[in-house]
């Protein structure tokens, strides 16, 4: 299912940083919906793999240096 779609995306992220990058959006949609109110016609996961194939969500990486400051 999912998996398919993830495969099938032409990218040079990890399938490890695909999947947390569409979980962390899934849980986002999942909550502003629970949160305004709005009914979703398609599963969470299936909004933000879509946001994803359509250039709409936008994986980043932190810097080492961002990481050793907040260790401190």
């Amino acid at each position: 299912m999912l998996k398919t779609g993830i495969a099938d995306l032409k990218t040079d992220e990890s399938y490890y940083a695909l999947v947390m990058a569409i979980a962390k959006r899934a849980r986002s949609i999942a909550e502003k919906a629970e949160q305004e109110e709005i009914p979703l016609t398609e599963k969470p996961v299936s909004l933000a793999l879509k946001e994803l194939r359509e250039g709409h969500l936008l994986i980043t990486h932190p810097h080492p240096e961002d990481q050793e400051d907040s260790m401190q």
